[in-house]
């Protein structure tokens, strides 16, 4: 009887023996990246789902260009090193590329690959598979994009994987969307009307292009007499919306070119104002400016963020330089003599091209934007503001008030109203109007090359790009009034806002005569523009 304990006892033992020489095997580790993907090279079709769930799970965000590529039927892998490459056409020829770092890699024969098959259920996985990373972001707006741009591709997998994720997420914004993705989901699929009828009152308001579409689509095929009428007044309410948000758009893009102007236009506002000067030249003033900061980016390529803040007053510094030499080597000597004034300032602007052309060549030339004014500010999702235009808009603003400052609170700014408003009275006072005039033509020549530099981040850098807006810069001039800066603030906003409704209607071309033709007749009533200048020597 004592032995049965004994070889129990022994029996137990034994098997905890097994047990302590198997653990190694049972806690070895998962398959590492590197396998897994080596190991999808040669598993079959029906095999493959197991190897992406692990390369989900050890892969993370990292693995969705591998899910993307795949998804498209462009994966494929080098037959001698099983390597993974994408494979995409660019004008007829096969590219072959790294799936994650996207470098190019040298042309293969199409021999040496062979392509990873996919079908209905590996695409279904991976769908869901890349909505659930998406949507498992830590960044909140990672998510945010990531539910947007799958409203227009929804299917009951991806609405299971919102759902199941829904339990967990925090964020309020993100919460609604899923919501309106769940809605879309039920109002397209469902076979219950009230869920139909709740799921439009769900997305009723929202401005999404995907649930407008779905409510067209809704108001064009439905049956059901409550859900039409519903899905037509959410439809209607979202087209109000959307006019609202469209004229914003406008008006911002308006307001966005009416800081162009009165950067273009300020400048040739103090020195027309205070001098009587026609500068044809101003144009190059501003090309000078744009020319700076792009020789500015070639001398800081590794710091392109910092390069505008170098820019700027170097840019005010080139102009300015330059308008003092024009006004001390040929304006002073024309002095009285408008005609001959304006002749030689077009030459003047003529010898600048050229000297442009032969120092830079003819061709445009790109600048880049610093990375802080790329890319756009999204209000909703019909109306985003993008942050260069943002950026000058305030740059504008910034350069007419201290502009005000100077004008207003220094001793330069007194000499220019005194030798403004009555030229012999000021010199009789002793001011010395001719460096006033320098001071003043460099001052205004200086401005005109900041504004190239805001310039610089619209549109490419060339040698005619201050022609473009030497005629819009007079037209600011005269309708806001000769020498009035806040006339000329409220010119250029006016213009600017007002060619931007008209163009869609006309075109940009009949829109610009149209607002020329309208200076024209304004003129006739009001020679002396919106807010004429004060003064004994004003006429």
């Amino acid at each position: 009887m004592r032995t049965l304990p004994i070889l129990l006892a022994c029996l137990i033992s034994f098997l905890l023996s097994l047990s302590v020489h198997a653990s190694p095997a049972q806690l070895a580790t998962e398959p590492s990246v590197p396998e897994l993907l080596t190991k999808l090279t040669k598993v079959k079709l029906n095999k493959a789902i197991p190897v992406l769930k692990a390369l989900e799970k050890q892969g993370g965000e990292g693995i969705l260009p591998l899910f993307k590529t795949m998804l498209k039927g462009q994966l494929y892998y080098i037959k001698k090193t099983k390597a993974l490459v994408a494979v995409n056409k660019v004008d007829g020829e096969k590219v072959y590329s790294d799936i994650f770092s996207g470098n190019i890699l040298e042309s293969m024969s199409k021999s040496s690959v062979k392509k990873i098959r996919v079908n209905n259920k590996v695409r279904r996985f991976l769908r869901e598979s890349i909505a659930r990373t998406q949507l498992s972001a830590t960044d909140a707006e990672a998510r945010l994009k990531a539910l947007s741009s799958l409203l227009s591709k929804l299917d009951a997998g991806i609405i299971q994987t919102i759902k199941t994720l829904k339990i967990q997420e925090t964020d309020e914004e993100v919460l609604a969307l899923m919501d309106v993705a769940i809605a879309m989901f039920t109002l397209s699929n469902s076979s219950d009307s009230k869920e139909r009828l709740s799921a439009v009152y769900t997305l009723s308001g929202r401005l999404e292009n995907e649930v407008r579409n779905l409510f067209v689509k809704v108001v064009e095929q439905e049956r059901d007499a409550k859900i039409k009428v519903a899905a037509e007044r959410a439809l209607a309410s979202i087209e109000q919306r959307i006019e609202k948000f469209q004229f914003v758009d406008k008006l911002f893009f308006g307001l966005s070119l009416g800081s162009v102007l009165l950067l273009a236009a300020i400048g040739l506002a103090i020195t027309f104002g205070v001098m009587g000067v026609i500068n044809m030249a101003h144009g190059e003033m501003i090309m000078l400016g744009a020319y700076t900061t792009y020789v500015v980016q070639l001398m800081m390529p590794n710091a392109i963020d910092y390069s505008l803040w170098v820019a700027i007053p170097l840019a005010f510094i080139v102009s300015g330089s330059v308008g003092v030499l024009i006004e001390r080597g040929v304006i002073r000597h024309l002095h009285g003599r408008p005609l001959e004034t304006l002749l030689a300032t077009f030459g003047i602007s003529l010898i600048l091209q050229q000297l442009v052309r032969t120092v830079f060549s003819p061709l445009n030339r790109q600048v880049q934007a610093p990375s802080w004014m790329s890319g756009s500010l999204d209000i909703n999702p019909v109306l985003s503001l993008t942050m260069n235009r943002l950026y000058i808009l305030a740059f504008a603003l910034l350069v007419f008030g201290l502009l005000l400052l100077i004008l207003n609170k220094t001793s330069l700014g007194l000499n220019v109203r005194a030798v403004s408003q009555n030229r012999n009275m000021a010199k009789a006072m002793g001011i010395k109007t001719d460096r006033v005039d320098a001071m003043t033509f460099g001052l205004g020549s200086g401005i005109a090359g900041m504004a190239g530099v805001a310039l610089s981040q619209l549109t490419n850098v060339g040698p005619n790009l201050g022609q473009a807006y030497i005629i819009d810069s007079f037209m600011v001039v005269v309708f806001g009034g000769v020498g009035n800066l806040w006339g000329t603030l409220v010119a250029g906003f006016s213009l600017g806002v007002a060619n931007k409704f008209i163009e869609p209607i006309t075109g940009a071309v009949l829109a610009s005569i149209l607002v020329l033709v309208f200076i024209i007749l304004f003129i006739q009533k009001r020679p002396k523009g919106l807010f004429p200048q004060k003064g004994r020597a004003a006429e």
